[in-house]
């Protein structure tokens, strides 16, 4: 189940963000089971310090996942751009996963701002992972800006709400078959995860479904056993959907196809 993003070869298709948890030991012992690769963590509050920040940072370097920096809270492309230079100097990576919020009820990203911000962070370097809508369009102006990676939500932030436009994302799938997609938001259960795997996304990123559970270990094991049947699925073929029934025991002839 390898595969390639960002210039880093991954086994896991489980990308995971480290905030809400209760603890600092529930998000250690959360990553340790969901065998994340990728955690998210958020610049701002490693800036705002306060107790235990030192101590988070270390743990979460400690577990060997690669690092994710976001310019989550951002509004504008140069606010963005100015955090994201700061993340890179601070956490010693040139990934950085790329949001610039244009409505703060839906937290819905401002194409425009992303755009702009992303052209001038791909021009300084950086592997830009973008949250971004599923609209098609907009992806197509993120690739030509120099993002070699999209994350489009399934819903709004925090939402839980699943993917609600399946149908959008099945064509950015189909319409972008060499773009590595990584569904970011909005995903509430294990459900939804298999659900982005099956339409042929390359990974998820899972926050407070995770960190938001009665019981944040077992979610996040229950969400690795998840995406990889979800993606086992999509590389064995799903057969097709039938308008009628089919009958599956042969009543004539021979019972296997040879």
């Amino acid at each position: 189940m390898a595969f390639s993003i960002g210039g880093a070869t991954l086994e896991s298709r489980f990308f995971l963000g480290t905030a809400s948890y209760p603890s600092p030991e529930v998000l250690g012992d959360a990553i340790r089971a969901a065998g994340t690769q990728v955690v998210t963590v958020g610049l701002r509050r490693q800036l705002s310090g306060g107790a235990g920040a030192g101590d988070f940072y270390r743990m979460v370097r400690d577990s060997g996942a690669h690092l994710l920096p976001n310019t989550a809270g951002c509004t504008t492309a140069r606010e963005a751009v100015t955090l994201a230079r700061m993340a890179r100097e601070m956490f010693g990576t040139h990934w950085i996963k790329l949001e610039v919020v244009g409505d703060e009820y839906t937290l819905q990203p401002d194409p425009w701002e992303l755009v702009e911000a992303a052209r001038e962070l791909a021009r300084d370097g950086f592997e830009v992972f973008p949250y971004c809508t599923d609209d098609l369009v907009t992806c197509n102006r993120l690739l030509d800006a120099g993002c070699r990676i999209l994350m489009p939500w399934g819903a709004p932030i925090g939402s839980g709400q699943g993917l609600l436009n399946p149908t959008a994302l099945r064509t950015l799938r189909a319409r972008l078959p060499d773009v590595p997609l990584v569904v970011d938001a909005g995903i509430g259960s294990p459900r939804d995860a298999v659900q982005a795997m099956e339409l042929g996304y390359d990974a998820v990123l899972v926050n407070s479904a995770v960190a938001l559970a009665h019981d944040p270990v077992t979610m996040a094991r229950a969400f690795r056993l998840a995406i990889e049947g979800g993606r086992l699925a999509y590389e064995g073929g799903i057969m097709a959907k039938q308008d009628m029934a089919v009958a599956t025991t042969p009543v004539t002839g021979r019972p296997f196809v040879l």
